[in-house]
Parts: C-alpha cells; structure tokens; sequence
C-alpha cells in the first residue's frame, strides 16, 4: 500500500456533515457554533412557546373572548349625553322621594345606613311615592333596629301598608333586624355578599346600600326601569330576561367611573319620558338614535 494509502487508513473516519437547518433556526446554528449553550436556551425557549399554544378550536374561543370585551354599544355616548340632558332638571320623583331622601340626616350614622337599607327592602315593587310615605311613618313610630325589634306585626304591617308585597315586607324587615343586631351591632353588612345574604335583600339593593350607606360603588344597580331602558337603546350585547343579567351585560363594557350615575339618571328617565308603556318617544332626544324607537 502506497504512502498515499497508508495515511487515508490511518484517519478517523471524517464526522458526518451536520442536518439540514431550517431557515427559522439559522441564527440560532450560526451563533450555536460560537457557543453552545445558547442555541440550547434558544431551542429550548422555542420549544416553550409552542407547548403553550392553544389547538385551534381554542383560539377561536380566545379570539371571540376578545371580540367580546372590545364591543359597545353604537352611539352610547351620545344616547347617554341626551339622557343626562332630559333630566338635567332633576325633577323626577327618584330625585326627591328616592332611597337617598328617605333616611334622617339627622340620626346617628348607624341608624342612617339601617334606614337606607329599609327604604330599599320597601321598595321592591313599589312606587317611590308609596315608599316615601310608609318611610315617613316608620321614623315618626320610631325606626331603629331596637324599635322595629318591639314592634308588633300587625303594628309594623300597618305602618308600611300599602307597599307591595307587605305582609312578607313585615316578615323579612323582622327577620333582618334581629340579624343585625346579633351580628352587626345593629349596623348594615358592608359588602354586598353580607347584603346579599339578608332575608328579602335582592343584588340592586345591596349595590344602592353599598353607594348610599357606605360610600362604595360596588356595581350597578338595576331596577325594572335600567332594565328596560337598556334593552330598549341595545345596551346589551343580547336581549336580557332579568335585572341581574342585564347588570351583568352592562358591567362587561360601560366604564366603571360611571356606574353610579346610571341608575338615578334611567330611573328618572324611566319615570318621565321612556314610560313602561306609551313611551314618550316624540319628547325624546334619542328618537334617533334608539332602535326601539325605530321599530314598527
């Protein structure tokens, strides 16, 4: 065997030429040579970002999940700028017979909250001028919770007569004072979820306490009237069954620094002009702008 020969056998065998690179992965084979340990951070982060990555019918989801949260309703701001001007005078009977009309400025704060609280357990149902009379003659009985406590039924009941529903009215303020007395010291819950879980308090009640009694916008409260109203304008993304669902709807896309208005400015709206039947559509300034307006 010639010299040639001999030094070809006597060689390792040359290593193998490396695999194909895909273009995506050039960079990190290009810096991969000049050191290693980078390639493998890269390599493995890009195959973090793959494990993470949803099958498809999940990103559909995602992506109709952030439809969802960008969507408002067409011409809000000027539909709710109307409204304020409606009732920029401020003369409907929510503006001066309302829950925030109805507790004495003048009693210890404790027992302001507890009369807030009761003036909305009245009224459920009820038409804020009865409301206002049967508060009237509880604070002229004497309305704390000790008050209430020895209070008779049949007293109780006649004092809050004709307000809807008030035989269970009677039961539930009965079964509510003795709560707060036990567990509160007299005092109201501050949290809704303490709200909530009082015998006849409802989710509109709770919030109106919460911004009334305490201070605190916890969410929006809505009645009969925000319910309509906000049906009616298209203020939801879907036709709501119920006053919770309709709050529910509102919350996903009004901004927060205006929960507190909404409910005084449609209940007086409610109560003027977008009436439960024969609305005033032709006193309105959003006949334009409202599709229930438009409808046959």
């Amino acid at each position: 065997m010639d010299d040639e020969g001999r030094g070809q056998a006597g060689q390792h065998p040359p290593p193998p030429p490396p695999p194909p690179v895909a273009p995506a992965e050039w960079h990190i084979f290009a810096e991969g040579k000049k050191n290693p340990s980078l390639a493998k951070r890269q390599r493995k982060t890009q195959k973090l970002k793959v494990a993470y990555e949803a099958p498809g019918h999940e990103k559909g989801e995602s992506h109709k999940a952030l439809e969802a949260l960008g969507w408002e309703p067409q011409d809000w701001r000027q539909q709710l700028e109307n409204i304020r001007t409606m009732r920029s005078g401020k003369d409907a009977p929510v503006d001066w017979l309302g829950v925030e009309h109805c507790h004495d400025p003048s009693a210890p704060p404790k027992v302001q909250r507890y009369q807030v609280l009761l003036s909305l357990m009245l009224s459920s149902q009820t038409k804020d001028q009865v409301t206002a009379g049967a508060m009237q003659r509880l604070r002229t009985h004497g309305l704390t919770v000790d008050s209430i406590l020895q209070t008779d039924d049949a007293t109780l009941g006649s004092l809050i007569y004709p307000v809807g529903f008030w035989r269970s009215k009677v039961k539930y303020i009965k079964q509510t004072s003795a709560i707060l007395q036990q567990r509160y010291g007299g005092d109201i819950p501050a949290s809704v979820a303490e709200l909530v879980a009082l015998p006849g308090v409802g989710p509109k009640m709770a919030h109106l306490a919460m911004a009334v009694a305490w201070g605190t916008v916890s969410g929006i409260a809505v009645d009969t009237h925000v319910h309509r109203i906000a049906n009616r304008l298209r203020w939801t993304r879907t036709t709501t069954t119920s006053p919770e669902k309709t709050r529910a709807a509102l919350e996903e896309w009004l901004p927060r620094e205006l929960w507190g208005e909404i409910n005084g400015l449609l209940v007086g709206f409610g109560q003027q002009t977008c009436l439960p039947v024969r609305p005033r559509c032709g006193a309105c300034l959003n006949r334009s702008l409202c599709p229930a307006a438009q409808s046959p």
